[in-house]
Order: C-alpha cells, then sequence, then structure tokens
C-alpha cells in the first residue's frame, strides 16, 4: 500500500494539505476505523443498489464487491495501513479500494456523501451494541433468576436506611434486580427497535438526484425503512444518545447491585462469599479478599454517563445539519459500550459464582426487630386496633426488649400483656421470621410461594 501524505480526495478545492495540527484535531481515524466493518457493509449494499438501478454498470459493482471484500480481509488480518492523512475510516477504505480496482472504485460514492455514510455506519455499530447489551443482560437476568430459585425461601433482612426493615427472602432480593435488569432489558429493545431506520441515500442533507432506491439499501442493511427526512438522517444522534441514556440507567442499576456485593461480602456482614475469580488478595494483609471486580462495576457508572452527558453537550447547540462537531460523538460512545459489557460480564460472573451464606442470612433476619410491623400488624387484623394504637404498643414492646437486650419473640406473653391487656398467644405465630414471609403473601410480595411464581413468569418471558 503507498505511503499517503496529502489528502487527494478533495481535488483541487486547496492548494496545500494541513498542517500538522489541523491533520490531528481533524482526523477521526484512530477511533472511527472501529466501524470499518460496517462501512464495508454500507458500501457493498449502495453499489448492489447502484447496479439494480442501472446507476453503474454490473461489472464496475462487481468490482467494487470483490475489492470491498479484499480491503476487509485485509482490515481483519491486519495487514491493513490506515492514514491519519486521508482523516477516517471512510477515505481509507475508498483509497485502499482504488488501489486495488482502479478507476470503478470512483464510482462508489454516486449518490450518497460522507454524512450520510458515517450516520449510516456509525448507526450499524450502535446496533450491533444493542444487541449485545440484549444479550448479556439476559445472560444476567438467567443467573439472578437461578440464585432466586436456590434461595427462593431463604430468610435475610430486608432493609430501608441501611436498616434493618422487615425479614425478606433471599429469592424475594435476587428477584428485584431481575425487574431492573429486565427494564433494562426492555429500554434497550425498544431503542433498538425506534432507531433502525435507514440514513443512507440522504448524501449530503437534501437527498439525491440520481434514481437510487434507498428502501432497498435499507433492506440490505437489516433497517426497518429509511428514514424519511434527509436533513434529520445526516444531523441525528438520537440513537446513540438513547444507547448512551439506557447504558447510564443500567449501569447505575449494576452499581447498586455492586454496592450492595462490596457490603454483604464484608467481614461485618458475611451475607455472601465471593468466588476468588472475581476478587483479589492485599499485598501486605493476608486476611484480605477484596471485592475488586464489584468496586470496579460501581466506578462504571462515572465512565458511562459522563459519556451520555458529554454527547448531550455536543448536541445541545448544533443547528441542522451536519457539523464537524459531531465527529465527537464516537469516541464517548465506543468507550460507554466497552464498560458496559464488561461490567455487565463480570456481574454475570460475581452472580453465577456466589454463594449465599443462608445461615448468616437467616441470623440477621431476626436481629433489629425486624418482625415489629407483623405485632404491629397483628395488632390490627386480630384486635381491631386502630394502625396508629397498634404502632404505638409495638414501639413500647421494642423499647421493653431492648431494655432487657432480647428480640420481640423472646417477651413472654405476662410482658406482651403489660402493653396491651389484650394480647394472646396467638400473637407468637407471627414473630418468627418464616412466619413473616410466608405471610406476605400480597402480589409481588415476598412468600417463597410469590417468589417462585415469579421466578416462573420471568423464565417464560425470557
Amino acid at each position: 500500500m503507498t505511503n499517503k501524505t496529502s489528502n487527494k480526495m478533495w481535488g483541487g478545492r486547496f492548494a496545500a494539505g494541513p498542517d500538522a495540527i489541523m491533520e490531528a484535531i481533524n482526523a477521526s481515524i484512530s477511533f472511527d476505523k472501529r466501524m470499518a466493518a460496517q462501512d464495508i457493509e454500507g458500501s457493498r449494499a449502495h453499489a448492489a443498489m447502484l447496479a439494480a438501478q442501472g446507476v453503474i454498470e454490473n461489472s464496475d459493482a462487481e468490482a467494487i464487491r470483490e475489492g470491498l471484500l479484499t480491503v476487509l480481509s485485509e482490515i481483519e488480518g491486519g495487514t491493513f495501513e490506515y492514514s491519519a492523512a486521508l482523516e477516517d475510516i471512510h477515505m481509507n477504505v475508498e483509497s485502499r479500494l482504488k488501489e486495488i480496482i482502479g478507476e470503478p472504485a470512483g464510482r462508489l460514492h454516486t449518490g450518497r456523501s460522507r454524512n450520510d455514510q458515517v450516520a449510516t455506519d456509525f448507526k450499524l455499530w450502535v446496533r450491533d451494541q444493542f444487541d449485545a447489551a440484549e444479550g448479556a443482560l439476559l445472560a444476567l437476568i438467567r443467573a439472578l433468576l437461578t440464585q432466586a430459585e436456590s434461595g427462593a425461601d431463604w430468610v435475610m433482612p430486608g432493609f430501608t436506611h441501611l436498616q434493618t426493615a422487615q425479614p425478606v427472602t433471599w429469592g424475594h432480593h435476587m428477584m428485584a434486580y431481575v425487574e431492573m435488569f429486565g427494564r433494562d432489558l426492555s429500554r434497550m429493545r425498544d431503542a433498538r427497535a425506534r432507531m433502525n431506520e435507514s440514513p443512507l441515500g440522504a448524501a449530503a442533507l437534501a437527498g439525491t438526484s440520481f434514481p437510487i432506491d434507498r428502501h432497498m439499501t435499507a433492506e440490505a442493511l437489516g433497517f426497518d425503512r429509511p428514514a424519511a427526512n434527509s436533513l434529520d438522517a445526516v444531523s441525528d444522534r438520537d440513537f446513540a444518545l438513547e444507547f448512551l441514556g439506557a447504558s447510564s440507567i443500567c449501569a447505575m442499576h449494576l452499581s447498586r447491585f455492586a454496592e450492595e456485593l462490596v457490603i454483604w461480602s464484608s467481614a461485618q456482614f458475611r451475607f455472601v462469599t465471593l468466588s476468588d475469580r472475581f476478587s483479589t488478595g492485599s499485598s501486605i494483609m493476608p486476611q484480605k479478599k477484596n471485592p475488586d471486580a464489584a468496586e470496579l462495576i460501581r466506578a462504571k457508572i462515572g465512565r458511562i454517563f459522563g459519556a451520555n452527558v458529554a454527547l448531550m453537550m455536543v448536541m445541545k447547540g448544533l443547528p441542522l445539519t451536519y457539523s464537524k462537531d459531531m465527529q465527537e460523538d464516537k469516541e464517548q460512545t465506543f468507550d460507554a459500550a466497552d464498560n458496559l459489557m464488561l461490567a455487565l460480564a463480570a456481574m454475570e460472573g460475581m452472580v453465577r459464582d456466589m454463594t449465599g451464606n443462608r445461615e448468616q442470612l437467616a441470623a440477621a433476619a431476626g436481629s433489629g426487630f425486624s418482625t415489629a410491623t407483623d405485632l404491629a400488624d397483628w395488632l390490627v387484623r386480630v384486635l381491631g386496633l386502630p394502625f396508629r394504637d397498634a404502632h404505638h404498643i409495638t414501639g413500647s414492646l421494642v423499647a421493653i426488649a431492648e431494655g432487657l437486650g432480647c428480640d420481640l419473640p423472646d417477651l413472654t406473653l405476662e410482658q406482651m400483656q403489660e402493653a396491651h391487656a389484650g394480647i394472646t398467644q396467638d400473637v407468637f405465630t407471627v414473630l418468627g421470621v418464616e412466619n413473616s414471609v410466608n405471610s406476605r403473601v400480597s402480589y409481588g410480595g415476598t412468600a417463597p410461594a410469590q417468589v417462585r411464581a415469579q421466578i416462573a413468569r420471568w423464565k417464560e418471558l425470557i
């Protein structure tokens, strides 16, 4: 491949090439080469359409097709020489194509512009990321379902303000994250469906006078339809923003779960044991087992959310249609996609490998007067007390138990009757943590039967 020192693609408009500073700020090949496969896919579809419409000869289209396959093989084989002087992946591919097939390469760009070309390439790339995210989310949801099924009836504390609130089941807690990641899955699918319109053929901004068939290229590239407005087609980056927005919410969910795993795996909690595959040791403290994978997942939200904000800032002041500012759309999106996929894979691995410590979970479930609400509910349900009165009586009994250094189920009936004479032996049927979780049979509740029903529903959904 010849050494390229100046960009001949501009024709005779400029007498001299840009200096080093201009070349450095203008070139995007260092990062947009990641779209090489999408660029070649789009060009092949465009050339086939041009031939079908009689815009170029079939022989030229065949030469272009074969030449593009050669370029792709060079790129995939690592022998392709990229040139910053040629600015971007589009010019690099077209220049190399010309070296391979000669004059027919010059006919490839008929009826299109780099504006619709880059929009098409980027859409194809982002669409691939939506598909990858869907697969990763499904794998994570399946891992959570496995955990939920194995511990559908394990009791553990549920928290508000990180204080013990009420007993719940391990399965119920795992299913809460299934719901979260299920919404992420829905957002990814929804955004993918909305973005699946082809910009190709919108040309620079106004369409083209050539008799092209945009429906043909849209179908060839797997789009549902061509974009309906050429101005919007070349200037739209909503698809990238939606991917970054959905990724930011997903990363936030990953971060919340990662935070819990950091807490749960600590010596103070010991709710879970993380596998050695997703933990590290300390250089000086031999007893340490650090949840580094969880901590790094927790940090990914900063990069992903930052990318979302950065692209919002790039787009917010741009008039129609294309401005060079939009070249700054890719690096942020590439980085966010890489980090989201890595975080999803790491979380799925941690969930599959982690072991819930059932005895420690059960012991913690009974601490902190976690069945106080069950006692208050019993007073309302059985004795017919107003809830506010029941709340006050329960608070008095908590104070008594706290003073004695015991939990509510450890109080005697006589001690309870000091707070309200109507309390009977039946109250003890609701005070154990097992009784508590089994009683929460409302739809979406923590009762094991409800948890298993939700597991079955999700297995059918996915």
